[in-house]
């Protein structure tokens, strides 16, 4: 059946892939994004696209209008050096969830989801590699991500209480790590998975041996392909389970292997010149899928090594077509 979807934060990664499955499957998507519609990383003509910012109540009001469903996708953030280093730029993102609530009350939206982040859950239970897969309870007592962790806990307490109160039909998913093509590979907010393939594949064009490593290697991570994401989220919003749960991967692999994997996968190796200075997060998070499994019967299709495969063919057509000579760009 046709519905009308509102993705706050479509210029974004997900919001991105996520705009271009629905607008697939024959809905009407309305698209928002703070950022300028030549800075989104998928735009779909056939949406009806907005640039503007979500933190103004009246925008929001605006976007909201005849909209049956919203997923909020919409965040600042990025790789862990800026979100440790722009700690109230991520927590602003709180006005966002805060009014796209409260319009979709005054517009009578019939469901609202929130991506939260895997950075809620407490830090004392992350402190060791490898550790087990945090559960959806863990994220209590609260000790999340300063700044960004905090805003994202908040704002899935607001969408509980909005439930609570107001009988808003909400869903929160708590997403580890997504990875994939169409997504940011530099600048600065590139996640791990991304970084390293574009130093892997520029090292190896340039001839250089050696690529830096933020920390020693050994801090442990599970990152989940766009694919699985789109299809666990959509599962989710179409479930009946309304609390806050993991969507991301059991497979936990530290830094140093997801290095070798994708050295592999270039046909190139590589050694590592480890920057103990460098902002390295916690050290050892992966994901608990028993409650998403139970509630809704999804799981992970993509090893990382299938999902590294194809992340780091677009990330090197990308870096190939950037390039005016037959060397690639130096990395920097």
């Amino acid at each position: 059946m046709k519905s009308k979807y509102l993705i706050a934060g479509a210029g974004g990664f997900i919001g991105g892939h996520l705009a271009k499955n629905l607008l697939e499957e024959g809905h009407d998507v309305v698209c928002a994004d703070q950022k300028p519609l030549v800075d989104w990383f998928q735009i779909n003509e056939d949406c009806e696209n907005y640039s503007l910012d979500l933190k103004d109540y009246d925008n929001c009001l605006k976007v909201t209008k005849n909209v049956e469903y919203i997923y909020n996708m919409a965040c600042n953030m990025g790789g862990m050096g800026f979100i440790e280093n722009n700690k109230a730029e991520c927590m602003l993102s709180v006005l966002v969830n805060t009014n796209l609530l409260r319009t979709a009350l005054k517009n009578d939206v019939k469901k609202y989801f929130f991506s939260s982040s895997a950075c809620v859950y407490n830090a004392s239970k992350q402190s060791q590699t490898f550790i087990d897969g945090l559960k959806e309870t863990d994220a209590y007592p609260a000790d999340p991500e300063d700044g960004y962790g905090w805003e994202k806990l908040f704002s899935e307490r607001m969408c509980r209480h909005f439930t609570e109160d107001f009988k808003l039909e909400t869903r929160v998913a708590r997403y580890h790590n997504v990875y994939g093509p169409l997504g940011t590979y530099d600048g600065g907010r590139e996640k791990a998975p991304a970084a390293l393939c574009r130093k892997i594949i520029l090292a190896k064009e340039n001839g250089e041996k050696k690529i830096d490593v933020w920390g020693d290697g050994e801090q442990t991570r599970s990152f989940m392909y766009i694919d699985d994401c789109i299809i666990g989220t959509k599962k989710l919003f179409n479930s009946e389970y309304s609390g806050s749960i993991n969507i991301g991967s059991e497979e936990q692999v530290s830094i140093n292997q997801m290095i070798d994997i994708i050295s592999e996968i270039a046909n190139y190796k590589i050694d590592k010149n480890y920057q103990l200075d460098k902002p390295k997060g916690v050290r050892g998070r992966s994901s608990n899928n028993d409650l998403i499994r139970e509630k809704t019967n999804w799981d992970i299709t993509y090893t990382l090594k299938q999902g590294l495969e194809k992340t780091y063919k677009w990330i090197y057509d990308q870096l190939k077509s950037k390039s005016n000579t037959n060397k690639f760009t130096k990395s920097y």
